[in-house]
């Protein structure tokens, strides 16, 4: 199952889904974004995210929404790093959640794929989730996640067949990442009636995975409805605004939103 598909399971026998909060590394700055890290984590007085998906900033992010486009861009331009990645692993793993990465596979294979997995685990990371790579081109992959135990999350969507659920389920170590709609990340006003078909398709085709919902959660209410069908909640358009619109107003250090919308998410899965 894996440390990630653990987070899950553990919060399904405590009868709810998990929260996965997703931010880029290095936005509004490489330092800046280690605070928003832990601040999720350990948001106040109530729980934080049981899961952190980091997200490593691209050229070229074709699932990302206009939302994380404008803070990966604004990363790249302040000069994030691939090993920053890293510093953000050790950041979350501090505070005793559980961090994965999703990045697009060009960034892994540039920087060396057994490289990048041996790292990625030293610094206390649990897996990758991949959405530029399919199990059929992830050779390198398998053989890297098997040598450094990391777990792989691979997507599947609406579109996808039932041989390739089956198929992608298979390759999957820890959960598999539904995309609830069709198209790239953000904030909805409502949440796609794609997401329960989907999962309800995974749920007879592949009935011993775990399966996390991403793209269009934005509050509690989103949560608790995405809550009753999916085993994780997986929400970053939502949280990546709240950093943005305190950059807009002169105030990047200022989490009180972000901590806010974390407890609205939060109390949503536990509803």
């Amino acid at each position: 199952m894996g440390r990630s598909g653990q987070v899950l399971a553990t919060a399904k026998a405590e009868g709810r889904a998990a929260l996965v909060g997703y931010l880029p590394v290095g936005y509004p700055t490489v330092a800046g974004s280690l605070d928003a890290f832990r601040a999720i984590c350990v948001p106040g007085d109530g729980p934080g995210v049981d899961m952190v998906e980091i997200g490593m900033p691209y050229s070229d992010p074709m699932m990302d929404g206009p939302v994380i486009q404008r803070a990966g861009t604004a990363a790249l331009n302040r000069g994030v790093r691939t090993r920053d990645i890293f510093a953000a692993v050790e950041a979350v793993a501090s505070t005793g959640v559980v961090p994965v990465c999703m990045t697009y596979w060009n960034i892994v294979d540039r920087y060396g794929v057994d490289a990048f997995a041996r790292d990625f685990a030293n610094a206390g990371g649990a897996g990758l989730v991949t959405p530029d790579l399919t199990p059929d081109e992830a050779h390198d992959w398998l053989v890297a996640s098997e040598d450094h135990g990391l777990d792989r999350i691979f997507l599947v969507s609406p579109s996808s067949t039932d041989e390739r659920i089956v198929s992608t389920t298979q390759a999957c170590r820890g959960w598999v990442y539904a995309t609830a709609v069709m198209g790239v990340t953000g904030a909805r006003q409502q949440t796609s009636s794609q997401a329960p078909e989907l999962v309800s398709r995974l749920r007879q085709l592949a009935p011993d995975t775990l399966v996390g919902v991403g793209l269009g959660v934005s509050n509690g209410a989103q949560a608790a409805e995405v809550a009753g069908f999916a085993d994780a909640v997986i929400v970053g358009s939502a949280l990546v605004k709240t950093l943005i619109a305190a950059e807009d107003a002169g105030t990047p250090d200022d989490l009180a939103a972000l901590r806010a919308v974390v407890a609205d998410l939060a109390a949503g899965v536990r509803a």
